[in-house]
């Protein structure tokens, strides 16, 4: 377990220090840009989440794939979802001319809006790289090569803080663009990131092996068999974020101290969520392989070890939010203005108080949530999201438009509702449906097998009740 988590948390913490750093710098150069910041980017991320769940459920292909010892197919199946990237391309751009209207419903402040719109429409031009980059990097964390996606990611914070401290105060020639500024590093960022997962998938010898240039075509049976797995999967990141981006929305329309402190809360729990991500990751990858394996009792004890790792770090993180968050907002505060900061550090260290409580929750809901979508329970996961995104939209909205709950409401609002949705997919995982089934098919060689499909797109083996999803 550890030899495949590590490195996917010290990737996903790469992703952390990119985005601590970018509000960082936002936060200095003008606090109403770091209170724009989050909302335009979960928008942006609302829009490209059912195709980057999409092309990212490639990985659990990838995975049993290898499990089996297949690799002829694992090329093929990495090009399906970079297809879905290019064919959701159209729709990302045409969201930048909606983007004023959408943010102005919203009912921000002026200055915030025009921000969210820059920053919004910036960052559609990186939606492509972005998803098709969800399926690069499969290739090689759902073989366990995780050290080249720990390279590459690193690559790509390391071109994005640069570009941010460059662009967003300007320096060397670069334009003091601000949140502009750090829209086009972030782009950047994505670009570099996919560039460099290509070329390293296409050298001679993955090539050869793996067919990842041979296989650098639309697949019909294949891509149907990714749809009626992965949309399920890229459903659930719609209902996941746009539940989340609801609730940051309507707490927006407390105020700006509100917004920002709320902003400034969830970028701190980034240094914890990014990195149980990657045991998240690490948790799919090994369900995949081991069932690939057809070793159930193997994936769930792989499964249980992440969670306990995750429980670990997740509970010390929780200590240092209670006992030391000056410590942890330190970084924040040192170029910022120093009576604002005062009020919104203030602030921020009480809602720290409610990531705390949630935190062991937050590691329980990533993790088997993750166990069983590497299965490919992923109609259940989407039937569980169907059901939760509204218990935290509808009690936020009520609360704050009729009840006057104001912010600590909203916050105890989110916080039951992680405890929930960790609680329900720690039942799922334990109950064991997840260990019959299979998203590959399981016929054919090793080189083209059956698909699997008929000429319709849908499972021609034989399925378990279809509103699970459980195909064998």
């Amino acid at each position: 377990m550890l030899v495949v988590a590590l490195p996917l948390v010290i990737s996903t913490s790469s992703w952390t220090l990119m985005y601590f750093i970018d509000r960082m710098f936002l936060l200095w150069h003008d606090p109403d840009a770091l209170a724009a910041a989050l909302p335009a980017s979960l928008m942006s991320f609302s829009v490209m989440s059912f195709f980057w769940g999409l092309a990212g459920y490639v990985n659990t292909f990838v995975a049993q794939y290898h499990g089996a010892a297949r690799p002829g197919r694992i090329g093929l199946a990495v090009w399906q979802g970079v297809w879905v990237g290019l064919i959701a391309t159209p729709l990302f751009l045409l969201m930048i001319p909606l983007a004023p209207a959408m943010f102005a419903a919203i009912g921000h402040s002026a200055h915030v809006q025009q921000l969210e719109v820059t920053y919004f429409s910036i960052l559609s031009y990186g939606s492509t790289g972005m998803v098709a980059s969800a399926a690069l990097a499969s290739f090689f964390t759902g073989r366990g090569r995780v050290w080249t996606v720990v390279l590459v990611d690193t690559a790509m914070a390391l071109t994005n803080v640069v570009l941010d401290y460059l662009w967003i105060f300007g320096h060397a020639g670069f334009a003091a663009a601000g949140i502009a500024g750090a829209g086009w590093a972030t782009v950047c960022a994505f670009w570099v990131r996919a560039a460099l997962y290509l070329v390293l998938m296409l050298r001679a010898e993955n090539r050869r092996q793996y067919a990842t240039l041979r296989g650098c075509r639309f697949d019909r049976p294949l891509f149907g068999r990714l749809l009626y797995f992965g949309t399920p999967n890229g459903m659930q990141f719609v209902l996941e974020v746009g539940a989340f981006t609801m609730f940051l929305l309507l707490v927006g329309r407390l105020g700006s101290l509100e917004l920002t402190a709320t902003n400034l809360a969830f970028n701190v729990n980034s240094l914890a969520f990014m990195p149980v991500m990657g045991l998240g990751i690490a948790a799919s990858t090994l369900v995949g392989q081991r069932l690939g394996e057809d070793r159930p009792d193997l994936a769930a004890r792989s499964t249980w070890t992440t969670f306990a790792v995750g429980a670990l770090y997740m509970g010390t993180i929780a200590t240092l939010y209670v006992t030391v968050p000056q410590v942890v907002l330190f970084a924040y505060g040192t170029n910022a203005d120093p009576e604002r900061f005062r009020q919104i550090a203030a602030l921020t260290t009480t809602l720290m108080r409610f990531l705390a409580a949630f935190a062991l929750f937050d590691a329980m809901n990533v993790v088997f949530c993750n166990a069983i979508k590497g299965a490919g329970d992923t109609r259940f996961v989407l039937a569980t999201m169907l059901g939760m995104a509204p218990l935290l939209v509808l009690p936020t909205w009520v609360g704050i438009e009729y009840f006057d709950m104001g912010l600590m409401g909203s916050w105890v609002a989110i916080t039951m509702w992680v405890c929930l949705l960790g609680s329900v997919f720690l039942a799922r995982f334990i109950q064991g449906r997840w260990r019959t089934m299979r998203v590959i098919e399981n016929t054919g060689s090793a080189e083209e097998p059956s698909s699997g499909f008929v000429d319709g797109g849908m499972p021609a083996v034989n399925p378990i009740p279809a509103a699970t999803g459980d195909v064998v």
